[in-house]
Formats: C-alpha cells, sequence, structure tokens
C-alpha cells in the first residue's frame, strides 16, 4: 500500500512539475495547460500504466470514479424526466421539429428541439446534439443543418441547450458548478430520447462540436447507453476546455490519479468513435498524438476498426459542412441510417433542409411559460447544486 500511495505521489508531482499549475486552483486542469510538448511526454507516461485490456479497465474505472466524483454527480440522486412539454409541431421536408422541455433536477429545466423523421416505420436511431459555445447555438444554421440532416437519414434527434444559452437562461453559463449540472442535464437528455416510443436502444449516439465535443467524450465515458460517439474538434492532449463547463470541477485530478481528456475520450472503447480535427487550434496535433493513443487502446479489445479520425488541416474550429459530412458517414454506418435519402447525385444535399428562426424554435414563450418552480438565479440554483 505504501509503495502504491508513493508511485501515486511522484506521479502527481510529476504532472505539475512540467504543467501550468494554478496555486488558487490546485485541483483543476484548465485552458491550454500543458504546452504541445508536454502533452507528448505526460501521454508517454500514461501509456506506461496499461498494457493490455485488463490493465486498462483497472484504470478506466479510475477514471469513470474521478469524473462521478469529481463532478458531484455521485451525491445526486438523478431521477428520469418531468414536467415533459412538447409543443410547436413543424412539418418540414422529410422530418418535423419540435420544441421541448423537461425537468430535470428539482427546479432546473432542460430545453431543446426534437427533430424526427416523417413516415418512418419500425424502431429508430437515437441521437443526442449538444453544442460549443456561442450566442445561442440550437438556433444557428450550423445546428439545424447537422439535426435536420440526421433526421432525414431516418434518426430521432434531440438538441439542447449549455445552460445559460438558449431557453436555458435559469443562470448564468459560468456558475461554478456547471460542469455538474451540464452533465446531470445530459444524462437526462439520454432518458428523454430513451423514453421516446420507438427508439432503439441499441442505436443511440451523440456528437457535439468544441464543448460540445467535451459534453460528447464526457458523458460516453460514463454512460454505457451512448453507443457511438462523435466528438468534433475537442479531444486534445493539452487544452482542457476553456470553460468553467468543461474543467471548472475536478474531473481531471483526483487523490488518486491524474488523467486527461485524450483517456477520457478512450473510455469509449470499444463503442464506434470517430474523432474529427482541424488544423486551426487545439486538435491539429490529433494524427500523430490523440488518435494513436486512443487506438492502441481501443486495440486492447481488438477494436482498432471502430476508432476513426478525420483531420482536416486547413479548416478551423467549427462544425462545418466537412465536418458534418464525416459525422453523417459515420453515423450512418454505425446506427444503420439511410444516407442516400439525404443524397442528390451521389453527394450529401442539406438544401431541403428548412433553417427556422429563433423565434420558430424557442421553448418558452407566452404560450408555453417557463414553469412556475423553475429556479431563477445562480443563488438559486447553486444552493441546489450544493
Amino acid at each position: 500500500m505504501k509503495t502504491l500511495f508513493f508511485i501515486i505521489c511522484l506521479t502527481l508531482v510529476g504532472f505539475c512539475a512540467f504543467s501550468q499549475y494554478n496555486p488558487e486552483k490546485p485541483d483543476l486542469m484548465q485552458g491550454k495547460f500543458y504546452t504541445e510538448e508536454q502533452a507528448v511526454k505526460v501521454h508517454e507516461d500514461l501509456a506506461k500504466q496499461y498494457s493490455d485490456k485488463k490493465s486498462w479497465e483497472k484504470h478506466a474505472n479510475l477514471i469513470r470514479k474521478g469524473i462521478l466524483e469529481g463532478s458531484e454527480l455521485d451525491q445526486l440522486k438523478l431521477k428520469k424526466p418531468t414536467n415533459i412539454t412538447i409543443h410547436s409541431k413543424k412539418e418540414l421536408n422529410g422530418y418535423s421539429v419540435e420544441n421541448v422541455s423537461f425537468q430535470t433536477l428539482g427546479g432546473i429545466y432542460v430545453t431543446g428541439n426534437l427533430y424526427h423523421p416523417l413516415n418512418h416505420t419500425g424502431k429508430m436511431a437515437g441521437i443526442l446534439c449538444p453544442h460549443g459555445h456561442g450566442q445561442d447555438p440550437r438556433f444557428k444554421e450550423y445546428t439545424q443543418q447537422r439535426c435536420a440532416t440526421l433526421a432525414r437519414m431516418g434518426a430521432t434527434v434531440f438538441a439542447y441547450d449549455m445552460i445559460g444559452m438558449g431557453d436555458s437562461k435559469q443562470c448564468d453559463h459560468k456558475i461554478p458548478k456547471a460542469v455538474k449540472v451540464q452533465l446531470a442535464n445530459g444524462i437526462a437528455a439520454l432518458d428523454f430520447l430513451l423514453g421516446l416510443p420507438d427508439i432503439d436502444k441499441d442505436r443511440i449516439g451523440m456528437t457535439g462540436e468544441s464543448g460540445g465535443g467535451t459534453q460528447t467524450f464526457l458523458l460516453t465515458a460514463i454512460d454505457q447507453r451512448i453507443k457511438v460517439s462523435v466528438p468534433v474538434v475537442m479531444v486534445s492532449g493539452y487544452f482542457f476546455g476553456g470553460c468553467v463547463c468543461e474543467s471548472g470541477m475536478p474531473v481531471h485530478k483526483r487523490p488518486t490519479h491524474t488523467t486527461s481528456n485524450v483517456e477520457i475520450a478512450a473510455l469509449a472503447a470499444p463503442r464506434p468513435m470517430i474523432m474529427i480535427s482541424d488544423g486551426g487550434d487545439w486538435t491539429k496535433n490529433t494524427p500523430e498524438l490523440e488518435y494513436p493513443f486512443i487506438k492502441r487502446i481501443y486495440g486492447f479489445y481488438g477494436a482498432e476498426n471502430q476508432l476513426e479520425n478525420v483531420h482536416l488541416p486547413n479548416e478551423k474550429h467549427d462544425y462545418g459542412i466537412s465536418k458534418r459530412l464525416a459525422a453523417y458517414d459515420f453515423l450512418a454506418k454505425h446506427l444503420k441510417l439511410d444516407i442516400n435519402k439525404v443524397k442528390v447525385n451521389g453527394k450529401v444535399d442539406e438544401s431541403a433542409n428548412a433553417v427556422l428562426t429563433a423565434a420558430d424554435l424557442k421553448v418558452f414563450d407566452e404560450k408555453h411559460p417557463l414553469p412556475a418552480n423553475a429556479l431563477v438565479g445562480d443563488e438559486a440554483v447553486m444552493k441546489l447544486l450544493n
């Protein structure tokens, strides 16, 4: 036992020795925590801790436990969504869109849009679509294009807000325990999706970009119900997320271990995952560092063919058309979607999708107000979370 404790201490000291340690937040790993060169060394050392499936799974269980404890999810008694409201159905070209809210934690409401294929028979795949940071990204064209196209391919898609964005304005986005509430909301969103009629529980995917990519690999890491994972422009060996909703709680550094987002993303193994990366952000090294590192872990399961990387070296940080095309192909293959339904002359064509206004997509309005029991304000939300 003393030997194990000594090894852990040396490991933690080693990490702090060449990382951007913040003495004001000693338990957090935030932003560009390592240099790119340091990240290579860190992951070389991490890889030495496991050499086969058995040793990896022992380590993986430690990481999962650390995420649950560091985010305080282990202290929550999560319940199935209640007070579900679905309204304002709009039937479009091959799919419909509805506005949705439901209660997760007492007085906290998840808000979003449900995209559903029209004239579909039989069980359907379900896909969660969290978004990244920005000005109410759920309403933006690129989010609507992704969700509408996947619905036209035969999936039921739920796009939901980060806290502090879209209709989820019960508190500020950057409350100290944003990681906790967003993970809880993600689990509730998954419960909601799986509770819909005709959803095939064995064909559940998740994809988001940037901060939505962080939500994707964190939820996939702790919830085996996610069968296919598509984190976009986010899995990085040196960048731990620039927002408190990604790295504002101690999910990486624990008394027993220090991990990285690369290891957390690897917890998807052996489930299918594609990392979509580019040359204009912190995923620029994915083909050389993150992808080979995770592929080795997939190899422990004989599942190397379940992991892919599409790298776009001349592109920047977004979920643009090139990245969406890569996601469509991967999700179609692993969730058994019909991509031919959205092709014209052999190419995916998004022009049939309707781009709706924010007013069309809003959940709360005069006819559908914020529920009376909803918490309002940072103080009230933090009191609940504490």
